[in-house]
């Protein structure tokens, strides 16, 4: 089973940076995909960035691109999220999640239910 424990949240003026971490652990085989989804009060939650274990490929949901850029440290185990020009409708609880191999192995996921390993949350919150 896939650990995965964000960080980095936290509350910051329209305009500002935030960069969310996120470290995995436990088996995380090179077909592994690392997602980052969000989730807003009374919303569902939604899919924001993608990046595959190995290989440079990357995909974003289109309200986030440009804005947000998804990366990871193989060294380290970690994923990162570089959020710019934050706006307040970016405010939700961020989560870290992760496809391997014991889930559906769809092409791109973007749906929540394709990734089996999720993180525990960290609140942004974008003031005005």
């Amino acid at each position: 089973q896939v650990r995965l424990v964000e960080s980095g949240g936290g509350l910051v003026q329209a305009g500002g940076s935030l960069r969310l971490s996120c470290a995995a652990s436990g088996p995380i085989f090179s077909s592994a995909v690392m997602g980052w989804f969000r989730q807003a009060p009374g919303k569902e939650r939604e899919f924001v960035a993608a990046i595959k274990w190995s290989g440079r490929s990357t995909y974003y949901a289109d309200s986030v691109k440009g804005q947000f850029t998804i990366s990871r440290d193989n060294a380290k185990n970690t994923v990162y999220l570089q959020m710019n020009s934050l706006k307040p409708e970016d405010t939700a609880v961020y989560y870290c999640a992760a496809r391997t191999e014991g889930d559906p192995q769809v092409f791109a996921p973007r749906r929540a239910k394709d990734f089996g390993s999720w993180g525990q949350g960290t609140q942004v919150t974008v003031s005005s």
